[in-house]
């Protein structure tokens, strides 16, 4: 009933009392004296309520805390698993703030106070000390050398770098520039640009212009050329020191008119020296050996009507040929003379050609109309198959009807060439100092080196310094053509010069100078550039180089010129050629004819760059003498067949061939390096194939070809090597070009070129 009667009140009270939970005698002694604790320790001995309770009975007590007085402790609640944690972390925290107190008492002396400052000797440093400091400063000095050392070492590398690029600029800049002189060739032109001639021909068509393969161009036409194929021209004189020559315009009425200067050209015995014999009004043919002309002529004569003439008088064409392969001019007139009974002849035609490819008017000739088998309109009809029209057959050509015996038309010839001089409106300034162009010069004893010159404007006089070619001197002397010893020459006149230090070449300038030293110093250096020039000139075009030298596309067109035995061996010979013609390459009959090969066949394929084919016939010595000088192929067949298959395989030579590319192998570039000298070496692992050393390559990029060249080196380690197999490493440098980065693909091929045929094009 007690039992009951708690439990009702603990729930009325909000008290919930387990059994297992509630206070024993022991548990409220315990809490008695923690209570108690607060107020002061119990006397040993003395024994609190609560043991006494439990020491007589030993049992719990209940009671009901209504009738509890005082304080009374009814249970208690065992916290201390909860506060066990707290309780570590306290007892850490107390052990780590022990150990620090104990660290500071350490330090501090029995006195206490704070520990003081223990005052550092001064001591004096001994040989150790400085080793390890002057150590160290060296260190520190190697260090800040070896800083510099990079430092200088990159901008040595930058530095290098900008002068190659400003390098391969001005190289790119001197690559574009033409360095000519006026009045070169088409050919020489289209060789200096490496175009073929054929497209510098088509390109100077469509402007208007109808020029061959040997005819030279003015200043103005080379510059249209150039300026077509994107080059800048710059002129230079053919020899040093001329166009340091101040050379003054003539003033309008300073101009008066000069002689016209006539060459008279013609087959041999069709009376050429007789004509100018009867002009000259003096025999000299009669003086002459055999009444063949032994040396170059030059004679002024003066006409009936006032005006005078100047008459060269040639051997052959070789003088003329000379000075228009060196782009001289001296003649203003060709006279053409032609036997009305023997008509066209071979040495006829030949001056013709000379004529037209100089671009020189013509005045026919018609001589020994006092012969009864005299045929003058079977000449007119001859003369225009090889493109002579004369007056007579609607054409613009002067032709007179002249004997040289008897003197019949001989005036009239001489007012066609006046008439045809006016024309052209020859004048000069004969108060200027002279100039000219030489005629012919030898050696001879008791003078030494004579000059033949004609003086084109200005006057020479006696004493003055002068420069032909490359050699100086100073007139002593002056001749004229009846060796009668003269004062001075003026315009359009000829005269033979004594006091040359040597003896210049046919077609050479003759240019007067105030000054002797002047004069010298000019043919000194004229004569370095023609060493130098000579150094380097190339020779004239032979069979046997054509399929080496023309596969390159220089020349599209192989120029000939044909002798032969008998005429109708030439035609046949020259139509079986010409028929090997196709788009791409043709041949070029320069001149053909009947009879020995001879001097002037040599000099005209040196002018016109031909070879020359005999059928039959043999050259003479003179002729075998100067083409050896001049580098002129001769070729002699007695077969016309092994003539058309040496020609045949030469036109295959000169066709462009078939190009095929073949790769041989591949790398990557790892590593790049700067190399001073050198510029960039490229360090690769060979792919695929193999990397030699004379291939071609090129970079790819992200699969974009950036350059494609030649290899400049190829090492294998430290060594120079031809090839690199796959799979090995090797470093490599490209020629012009640095701009190799790491990841590039370089491939490196070949090209082959195949042979074509004349059946294929």
């Amino acid at each position: 009933a007690d039992a009951d009667t708690d439990a009702e009140a603990a729930a009325d009270a909000d008290v919930s009392l387990e059994e297992p939970d509630l206070p024993t005698a022991e548990d409220g002694a315990e809490a008695t004296a923690s209570d108690e604790s607060t107020e002061g320790e119990p006397a040993e001995g003395e024994r609190t309520e609560g043991e006494q309770a439990e020491g007589e009975d030993g049992q719990v007590l209940r009671g009901d805390r209504y009738d509890l007085q005082g304080a009374s402790v009814v249970g208690k609640v065992d916290l201390s698993k909860f506060k066990r944690r707290k309780r570590k972390r306290k007892e850490k925290k107390k052990k780590k703030k022990e150990a620090r107190q104990r660290s500071r008492d350490k330090g501090k002396k029995k006195g206490g106070g704070k520990k003081k400052k223990k005052k550092k000797k001064n001591r004096t440093p001994d040989e150790q000390d400085i080793e390890e400091t002057l150590q160290e400063t060296l260190r520190e000095l190697e260090q800040n050398a070896s800083r510099e050392r990079q430092r200088r070492r990159q901008r040595r590398r930058e530095r290098h770098a900008r002068e190659r690029e400003a390098e391969r600029q001005r190289r790119k800049e001197r690559e574009n520039i033409l360095r000519v002189t006026e009045y070169v060739s088409t050919g020489e032109l289209a060789n200096l640009m490496d175009e073929p001639v054929n497209d510098v021909i088509s390109t100077l068509f469509d402007a208007g212009l109808m020029v061959s393969i040997n005819q030279r161009l003015d200043a103005e036409t080379i510059d249209l050329v150039a300026d077509e194929y994107g080059y800048e021209v710059e002129f230079t004189a053919e020899f040093g020191g001329v166009e340091d020559i101040e050379v003054e315009e003539d003033e309008e009425e300073d101009l008066v008119p000069r002689a016209p200067v006539v060459t008279v050209m013609g087959h041999v015995d069709h009376g050429k020296t007789s004509l100018l014999d009867y002009v000259r009004k003096e025999n000299v043919v009669g003086g002459e050996a055999g009444g063949i002309t032994q040396h170059i002529g030059a004679y002024k004569v003066g006409l009936d009507s006032g005006d005078e003439v100047t008459f060269l008088d040639t051997p052959g064409h070789e003088a003329f040929t000379a000075m228009r392969a060196r782009g001289a001019r001296a003649t203003d007139v060709v006279v053409l003379v032609v036997a009305a009974d023997d008509a066209v002849m071979p040495q006829t035609r030949e001056a013709i050609n000379h004529a037209q490819a100089a671009d020189v008017p013509i005045v026919v000739a018609i001589n020994k109309m006092d012969l009864p088998e005299a045929d003058e309109q079977r000449v007119m009809q001859q003369l225009a198959e090889e493109n002579v029209l004369v007056e007579q057959y609607g054409g613009e050509v002067q032709c007179a009807l002249v004997s040289a015996e008897t003197g019949e038309g001989i005036d009239d010839l001489l007012e066609k060439v006046v008439l045809e001089s006016e024309l052209h409106e020859l004048r000069a300034n004969p108060e200027r100092v002279g100039s000219g162009v030489v005629i012919e010069s030898h050696l001879e004893k008791g003078r030494g080196n004579v000059v033949t010159a004609l003086i084109k404007n200005g006057t020479l006089r006696i004493g003055d310094a002068f420069v032909a070619g490359i050699h100086s001197g100073r007139v002593r002397a002056m001749f004229n053509e009846k060796d009668q010893r003269i004062e001075k020459v003026g315009p359009s006149e000829p005269a033979l010069i004594l006091g040359s230090n040597g003896g210049p070449e046919v077609g050479d300038q003759f240019v007067v100078f105030e000054d002797e030293s002047e004069a010298r110093d000019v043919a000194q250096q004229r004569q370095q550039i023609h060493r130098e020039q000579r150094l380097r000139q190339k020779s004239h075009i032979t069979l046997d180089e054509i399929g080496r030298r023309l596969a390159l596309g220089e020349f599209h067109e192989l120029n000939l010129v044909i002798k032969g035995d008998v005429s109708g061996s030439v035609e046949a010979l020259s139509d079986a050629l010409l028929e090997l013609r196709t788009e791409e390459v043709t041949v070029n009959v320069v001149h053909s004819g009947a009879g020995a090969i001879t001097e002037s066949d040599v000099m005209l394929a040196a002018a016109s760059d031909a070879v020359i084919v005999g059928f039959q016939v043999r050259p003479t010595t003179g002729a075998r003498s100067l083409a050896k000088q001049e580098e002129i192929d001769i070729r002699t067949y007695s077969v016309i067949y092994d003539a058309i298959e040496e020609v045949r395989d030469a036109l295959e030579g000169m066709l462009s061939p078939e190009k095929r590319e073949e790769t041989v192998g591949s790398a990557e570039v790892r590593q790049t390096f700067q190399v001073p000298g050198v510029g960039t070496v490229a360090g690769c692992r060979v792919t695929e194939g193999r990397i030699h050393r004379n291939d071609r390559i090129r970079v790819v990029r992200d699969g974009v070809v950036v350059y494609e060249g030649r290899l400049g080196s190829l090492k294998h380690h430290q060594d120079d090597v031809r090839e690199i197999q796959s799979g090995y490493e090797c470093g490599l440098s490209i020629e012009n070009f640095d701009d190799i980065k790491i990841g590039d693909e370089l491939e490196t091929y070949r090209i082959e070129e195949i042979a074509r045929t004349l059946e294929e094009v």
